[in-house]
């Protein structure tokens, strides 16, 4: 059986332009620039994603040979996994099968809609509808394998309400209050005759298959309706072709060097009650030397107070002078060892919460930063394009936007890593993680500033390549950090502390 004929997809909107393109196996393009192993996947469009499930639904009816809708409710009874679905059906026990799925068997005699209930009245049938109990007659009335029928009306007006109102799409049942046999794509179809419902009961139909699909994911951008479908599941980074990066394996955004378990206990902690309120993030802060209000309106952690009067220079994490930074001090480590403290229990809590503000301080303020680097594609576009007023041509000045790229993923990897610290106990290992941070921390910055400097009176050739030699180098830096943890996983140095 055709499942096209069964269920029409053709008029789904999926709201992407570029939905009508051809599959696109890829990798990232971020990870691939560093070096890291690929991870192929490929982006569908809602009109891919369709083809893909009815490409499913085929393949698997070539061997069971049943209706093409049962075959659907079969495959999403087991999660869109075909090997357990035909282990199962080859098992011997079909019977138990089709009840735990909840659709009647096709293989047994006698199940088509049962008519006992027909009435005779002179040449035409009647029947009385179990809903609205009017007596109508038979060509009025519409019912499942099951048995149950009921008028055209009432079953429309049921369906309405599950879909529209409800939200319901996989798991419509029989109408009748005692059964639960599960009302097929292709009765929906035929008995619906409002477009926006059919067209309603389709998006929820695909947006199931692809939420109990393990190998495909929502692209979690906003507005964006691409699904990235893999070969197997793992903790990788997936990217989409709106060009939002995720971890395919948790969905939240990519997040190495934290496992998505640690992430999930950070994120939980950050929204709890008891943390709200411990969640400062401050937007100002006052110079160390004048104590004016500075508003931090860039990526960069070198402040400099625009009092023409002052001019320190700091750092905006740590707040200590800017001359003596990385050198006398360390802004990137915690040094009270809340593990082993043994003072009172209202002390330990003390410097428990001391130690959650100083890295939740650390993991704010970079991801302020990523997202006022964020803006900086802007301002490189223009700065590109003045470079290709003076002669260079469209690929010699990419490097900017490369550059950019590479800022944000070593400032995402910061934000990150003091995640990893929190959750780590502290041994000769963390003491390596920690100058790897710094080392991160501080190419960042510098080339943070870089970029965000005015190069209109510079020599082109000499602004290349002291951006390439700088992101090479945050390149490098981020590269040895994230190795150096995942070698840590690999020989077990890394105890987390929940």
């Amino acid at each position: 059986m055709d499942y096209e004929d069964d269920l029409c997809y053709d008029d789904i909107d999926s709201g992407n332009e570029s939905s009508g393109d051809e599959h696109e196996s890829t990798v990232n393009p971020q990870e691939k620039a560093m070096g890291v192993d690929e991870y192929q996947f490929e982006v569908l469009s809602t009109e891919q994603i369709v083809q893909y499930m009815v490409d499913t639904i085929k393949e698997v009816n070539t061997v069971v040979e049943i209706p093409a809708t049962t075959t659907r409710i079969l495959l999403n009874h087991f999660n869109w996994d075909k090997e357990k679905l035909m282990e199962r059906f080859y098992d011997g026990d079909q019977e138990k099968l089709f009840e735990e799925a909840r659709v009647v068997n096709p293989f047994r005699k006698g199940s088509a809609i049962n008519r006992s209930v027909l009435k005779h009245n002179g040449e035409n049938e009647t029947e009385e509808c179990g809903v609205c109990y009017l007596t109508l007659p038979s060509h009025m009335m519409n019912g499942l394998e099951c048995g149950h029928r009921f008028c055209t009306d009432c079953w429309r007006e049921y369906l309405h309400t599950k879909i529209m109102k409800e939200g319901v799409g996989q798991t419509i049942a029989c109408a009748a209050h005692d059964c639960d046999i599960l009302v097929d794509d292709a009765s929906v179809m035929r008995l619906v005759e409002d477009s926006a419902v059919k067209l309603r009961y389709q998006h929820l139909i695909t947006n199931n298959f692809v939420e109990c699909n393990k190998l495909l994911k929502w692209c979690r951008s906003p507005n964006c309706n691409n699904a990235i479908k893999v070969l197997y599941v793992d903790t990788k980074p997936v990217t989409c072709k709106c060009n939002y990066t995720f971890c395919f394996n948790c969905g939240e955004n990519w997040h190495d060097p934290v496992q998505c378990d640690i992430l999930r206990k950070w994120i939980k902690k950050c929204n709890d009650d008891s943390e709200t309120s411990n969640w400062i993030v401050a937007n100002t802060k006052e110079c160390i030397k004048c104590k004016a209000i500075i508003e931090k309106n860039g990526g960069c952690n070198h402040m400099i107070c625009k009092n023409k009067f002052c001019r320190a220079e700091f750092c905006w994490i740590c707040l200590e002078p800017w001359k003596s930074h990385g050198a006398t001090s360390y802004c990137n480590r915690f040094d009270i060892d809340v593990e082993n403290v043994t003072e009172t229990t209202r002390d330990k809590s003390h410097k428990a919460l001391q130690k959650y503000l100083f890295y939740s301080n650390r993991y704010a303020n970079h991801l302020q930063s990523l997202q006022l680097e964020n803006n900086l594609y802007k301002s490189v576009k223009a700065k590109m394009q003045e470079m290709q007023e003076r002669n260079m041509s469209w690929i010699e000045v990419q490097f900017l936007k490369t550059a950019v790229d590479v800022l944000c993923a070593c400032r995402q990897t910061l934000m990150y890593s003091y995640v990893f610290a929190f959750y780590v106990k502290k041994n000769n290992q963390t003491a390596i993680f920690e100058d790897n941070q710094q080392d991160l921390e501080n190419a960042t910055e510098i080339l943070s500033r870089y970029l965000e400097r005015d190069m209109a009176s510079e020599d082109l050739v000499d602004i290349k390549q002291k951006v390439q030699d700088k992101y090479k180098y945050c390149n490098g830096r981020r590269k040895v950090l994230l190795e150096h943890v995942q070698e840590g996983r690999d020989k077990d140095w890394w105890e987390i502390v929940h």
